[in-house]
């Protein structure tokens, strides 16, 4: 079936050293050789897959740049179509004017996600694998980039294929005794469908387990910055941004509402979020502020809880920190580079550690940057050594797939309760086929149109 030749500029439209347009489909060559003349003569249709030539290109205008043109037929492209890159200056207009030579000669501009899209429809990746080269493409540290590269490579598809063939097989093996019951025997079939059910569900449970720690790792740690007026929050956030982000007052309750940022720490990601002050007030426009921050605290993966270390532990804190017991709490005693070793101090500490379920208590300066070593290693301790290890275990990164494995789950247990309940053997194959379809959407092979529209629709242009 012939196709539109499809094109696009596949590079950031800014200037940059190099600019890449794309062309790829059943014209993609012959389109090519229109507008690209080789050094020393010759036509692309002519030369191997795989190589690259040195040209011009030209338009009804004249001659648009030198450009080096990679050649790759199909199947061997990431489509799988014969494809074309044009690498020409990252000049802003030089790359609109390629493109638009290609669209003059025939081609049609591409829409977002339409390379990766045909390379799904043309069955060189499936769906999860598609998902995984925009993750890739925005992934912002390299626990991200590692489980992009790792889905990419195929582990999630291969281990949903590994469960959808076990499923299969049941319903097979079911619907073949219930047409041929002289032959094929269901006597005690129940009992053994009860125990594979229960692990391909453990395994499911497992995955889905697994989700918290991938929405961790692709989108970062929501990290909230907690404490009284004047504590030092956003001076401790512009310390960790290494920037001067946040405004810094000597004037309590500057900050009045939420401030996000994100921040890369040596391979992962905060996507840190300054608080107004926690105290009582009047203030019409404080008090929103300070629900906002309570707000967001309840959301939070993470609480950074901010202490005056000039001022000491007070009641508010305990209180506070007492509301956020269920939280991932660090305390950063701050401004330790005015208070130095003050008597009674280890009994405050001592106190509030005891009166709360934070993780740890951080000697910090804002000023100095004392603890920021220490801070970052913790956090890497708290969400990543114990629990993740991207090389070694599958995680689901994308709420899509969790979303289809708890569909999944929830049939899974009603054949556990059917069997439980000793209906026939028809119903089992009903639940046990939703289970099939519902892995299935996760790589594509069960998968309405809208959805995949949807999916692409969302990549960048040139992808």
């Amino acid at each position: 079936m012939k196709t539109d030749t499809i094109a696009a500029i596949s590079t950031p439209l800014s200037s940059s050293g190099i600019g890449i347009v794309r062309l790829s489909g059943d014209e993609a060559i012959s389109i090519a050789d229109k507008i690209f003349r080789k050094a020393g003569g010759g036509l692309l249709c002519d030369a191997p897959t795989h190589t690259i030539h040195y040209g011009r290109i030209w338009d009804k205008e004249g001659m648009v740049d030198e450009v080096l043109v990679m050649l790759m037929r199909a199947p061997r492209s990431f489509t799988t179509e014969d494809t074309v890159e044009i690498n020409c200056h990252g000049g802003v207009y030089v790359m609109k004017r390629v493109l638009q030579a290609a669209l003059e000669n025939g081609a049609v501009h591409a829409g977002p996600g339409e390379y990766t899209k045909r390379a799904f429809l043309n069955g060189r990746i499936d769906l999860s694998q598609a998902e995984a080269v925009m993750d890739l493409i925005q992934s912002q540290n390299q626990y991200a980039m590692e489980a992009s590269l790792a889905q990419l490579g195929g582990e999630v598809s291969q281990h949903i294929r590994q469960l959808r063939e076990k499923i299969l097989f049941e319903i097979a093996y079911i619907e073949s005794a219930l047409d041929d019951p002289e032959h094929i025997s269901l006597e005690g079939y129940s009992d053994s469908l009860y125990n594979k059910v229960e692990t391909l569900l453990i395994d499911c449970q497992k995955l889905i387990g697994s989700f918290k720690n991938g929405r961790i790792i692709r989108e970062g740690i929501n990290t909230v910055i907690l404490g009284k007026p004047n504590a030092g929050k956003s001076s401790v956030m512009n310390r960790i941004l290494g920037e001067e982000r946040a405004i810094v007052t000597d004037i309590a309750g500057t900050t009045r509402d939420t401030l996000e940022e994100p921040v890369n720490l040596g391979g992962f990601s905060l996507n840190m979020i300054d608080t107004a002050g926690i105290h009582e007030t009047e203030d019409k426009v404080e008090k929103i502020g300070i629900e906002r921050a309570l707000s967001s605290a309840e959301k939070a993966d993470l609480i950074l809880y901010i202490i005056d270390g000039t001022c000491g532990v007070s009641p508010e804190d305990i209180q506070l920190l007492d509301r956020l017991r269920t939280k991932k709490t660090i305390i950063l005693w701050n401004k330790t580079d005015q208070t130095g070793e003050e008597p009674g101090k280890q009994d405050q500490l001592d106190k509030l550690i005891s009166s709360s379920a934070c993780e740890k208590m951080i000697p910090f300066s804002a000023l100095t940057g004392e603890g920021l070593t220490e801070l970052i290693d913790l956090i890497r301790q708290m969400f990543y050594d114990g629990s993740i290890n991207v090389n070694h275990q599958l995680y689901i990164t994308n709420e899509r797939h969790a979303d289809a494995l708890k569909e999944a789950e929830s049939s899974l247990k009603l054949v556990m309760r059917s069997i439980e309940d000793q209906m026939p053997e028809d119903f089992y194959s009903i639940d046990l086929m939703n289970a099939y379809a519902c892995l299935g959407s996760i790589i594509g092979e069960s998968v309405e149109d809208d959805l995949v529209n949807e999916i692409f629709s969302k990549f960048c242009m040139g992808k």
